[in-house]
């Protein structure tokens, strides 16, 4: 599992002109799985996410959670982040995990997420989706299950 986030002052998703989704300040995560994912990494990669204090307090420091930010998330199925980019010169989407295996997942992180209070709002799984966001700082980093340890595969 790949999440790109990036904290953001406002963020949109549009799907053939409409915009189906929308958030000020928070968090705008592109989300891509690999083919060896599995379900039961979901939830602890999730909470990873959640406790990562990427937000600035009042001394200009990143020492907040989203929770202690008041902010909101706008969630991005994004199978291109699994891709495999270095046989040759154009993208392999082997390595993604198949799309309906994959849409549960999404659905259910959006689900977990919501569960637990936050705001989020999504795209439309499988749609050409137009994407705009303010990057604040810029801030964006890169959250791969692998590469956590408390996380058993």
């Amino acid at each position: 599992m790949k999440l790109l986030v990036q904290r953001v002052i406002s963020a949109s998703v549009t799907v053939e002109g409409e915009t189906v989704g929308e958030i000020g300040k928070g968090i705008l995560c592109y989300f891509g799985l690999d083919f060896t994912d599995q379900e039961d990494i979901l939830i602890p990669f999730l909470d990873k996410l959640l406790k990562l204090r990427i937000f600035e307090d009042e001394g200009k420091k990143m020492n907040l959670t989203l929770k202690e930010s008041g902010g909101d998330i706008l969630f991005i199925s994004q199978f291109t982040l699994s891709s495999d980019i270095y046989k040759g010169n154009r993208p392999g989407f082997e390595t993604c995990l198949n799309p309906g295996k994959a849409e549960s997942l999404y659905e259910k992180a959006i689900e977990y997420l919501r569960s637990l209070g936050y705001k989020v709002e999504k795209g439309i799984f499988g749609s050409g989706m137009l994407v705009s966001s303010i990057n604040d700082g810029p801030c964006t980093f890169m959250l791969e299950s692998q590469k956590i340890k408390s996380i058993r595969r």
